[in-house]
């Protein structure tokens, strides 16, 4: 067993090392430019269509709304990454991190709306009628039968990532956190979550798209509300937590209290890692759940996908790594939750503590939620629609396994596997960037 650990953590080095970060941020950065800068240029649009698509509009195109579809991506990807993630980047990278954390979503919006104009673009419809998209399906319909592999690769690995990095590992964090703060114990929790999960899922994509249109605005901007009174509390320390954070995305920062210090590759390194765990820009998630969407044109759902890395990383991450370097905790000496909580307690003294932990948990049970639709969809193109409800069911029970278990290593196994789809995602990406190109050029040419 220490010898799989061991090969597990060496392929996890590779896989999430500079070479991986180097490709996610430089696939980025060429598609960005290729693009001549159009996912920047183009935000307002993008809130603008996001706004529009709250309505299902055309419905022989698609199963949910454009915003559901939306919602369903933000729930997969706002999770404990938003939390425990970008605590975790400051805590080893130091205030620098969160400099790279932008560059990455900055980037990775490019990335993430040419991962869904080519879902939506190449989805096709299943034995059931309904439509399926997403790497895989790109793979294939784009790049010809001699790529077919590369897309079964992206199922193989989207398929067993899900259950540890949007199942037990989602719920083990819930579980520690109601345990911390309210003493209720693992198993109850499990249990629990496995009840409203199976009451969800088991009413597929439009179950979901409604329980995340429902749910994920209103946790979202509950969160950046309780962020910003962090904030204002400790509003004299802003203007110096911006000069740290730029100052210290390219120079080390010493070791100061419970701090190690920190060299500027470490802020590179975990701020961008920790960036595209949160926002999966990269990964070709989210052309999944938008290929479900209603639509007749690929880019603007394009338009509407990268919506997800902006608000996911440049406001809900954001407003984490502020409230953290602000209220002065990030050279405490804790990580993860525990130091974004701190940061919370910091400001609201006795309460704190307490709304970050219903923040995680909810948090936490949407990813739940989302990744059970990506797992779904990576099984159907394996194995037909027949994997569905033995699929779901599986899901359903992992939930109070994943709550009591200790999952360091299912932990290490799904974050290998988590970065392994990114190899076949971006390769398609660069492949098929001049379909994208085509595209998006033919859409602006439109009168």
């Amino acid at each position: 067993m220490e010898f799989i650990n061991a090969l597990v953590n060496q392929i996890n080095g590779l896989v999430w090392g500079p070479p991986m970060l180097v490709m996610i941020l430089g696939t980025g950065l060429f598609l960005m430019l290729r693009l001549k800068l159009m996912p920047l240029t183009h935000i307002v649009t993008g809130f603008r269509l996001m706004w529009q698509g709250r309505t299902k509009g055309d419905a022989a195109s698609g199963e949910i709304s454009p915003f559901q579809a939306l919602m369903t991506c933000l729930a997969a990807t706002v999770g404990t990454g938003n939390i425990a993630g970008v605590a975790t980047a400051i805590f080893l990278g130091g205030p620098g991190a969160l400099f790279w954390m932008w560059c990455t979503a900055l980037v990775g919006m490019a990335t993430k709306y040419c991962e869904v104009v080519l879902a939506v673009h190449y989805r096709e419809k299943d034995e059931r009628g309904a439509h399926v998209g997403g790497p895989m399906y790109a793979i294939k319909n784009g790049l010809g039968k001699k790529w077919v592999w590369l897309g079964t690769a992206f199922a193989i690995f989207g398929g067993f990532a899900g259950f540890g990095i949007g199942n037990m590992v989602q719920v083990n964090s819930m579980a520690d956190a109601l345990e911390a703060s309210f003493a209720i114990p693992a198993w109850v929790t499990g249990v629990v979550t496995m009840v409203i999960t199976g009451l969800v899922i088991l009413g597929g994509i439009r179950r979901i798209g409604k329980v995340a249109a429902s749910l994920v605005p209103f946790m979202c901007v509950a969160y950046i509300v309780a962020s910003i009174v962090v904030l204002v509390v400790h509003a004299d320390a802003i203007p110096g937590a911006f000069e740290l954070i730029f100052t210290h995305a390219f120079t080390p920062v010493a070791a100061t209290g419970g701090f190690a210090g920190a060299a500027v590759m470490a802020a590179i390194r975990f701020g961008v890692a920790r960036g595209i765990f949160s926002n999966e820009a990269g990964l070709g998630t989210a052309g999944i759940a938008q290929a479900a969407g209603t639509t007749n044109s690929p880019v603007r759902s394009g338009m509407i996908g990268m919506i997800g890395t902006f608000i996911d990383t440049l406001i809900i991450c954001s407003m984490t790594g502020l409230a953290i370097i602000c209220s002065g905790v990030w050279t405490s000496g804790a990580s993860g939750a525990a130091l974004s909580a701190a940061a919370f307690e910091s400001a609201m003294p006795g309460v704190g503590s307490y709304i970050l932990t219903i923040a995680l948990v909810v948090f936490a049970f949407t990813t739940i939620l989302g990744w059970s639709y990506y797992g779904e969809r990576c099984w159907e193109y394996l194995v037909g629609t027949k994997a569905i409800m033995p699929f779901r069911i599986v899901w359903v029970l992992a939930v109070p396994f994943g709550a009591v278990a200790h999952l360091d290593f299912a932990w290490l196994v799904a974050d290998t596997l988590n970065g392994l789809m990114a190899i076949p995602n971006l390769l398609s990406l660069l492949l098929l960037s001049p379909i994208v190109v085509k595209l998006t050029r033919e859409h602006f040419a439109k009168p």
